[in-house]
């Protein structure tokens, strides 16, 4: 079972601006399709801000 305290001590499965040139094909691969995902959900956190957003603005107007 991994911990808390476990997780602290995984590196980042990327780290921006890290040299890539030791990476294999698949292993740049695998970080495009992590960071898409990534993407997506920061996509949808900022939707959902904004959603929030707009309905404290309709509702104190």
């Amino acid at each position: 079972m991994i911990t808390e305290d476990d997780t602290r001590n995984i590196a980042p499965a990327h780290v921006l601006g890290q040299e890539l040139s030791s990476l294999s094909i698949e292993e740049l691969g695998e970080r495009i399709v992590w960071l898409e995902d990534e993407i997506e959900r920061l996509e949808q956190a900022r939707h959902a801000k904004e959603a929030s957003r707009k309905a404290a603005d309709s509702f104190f107007r």
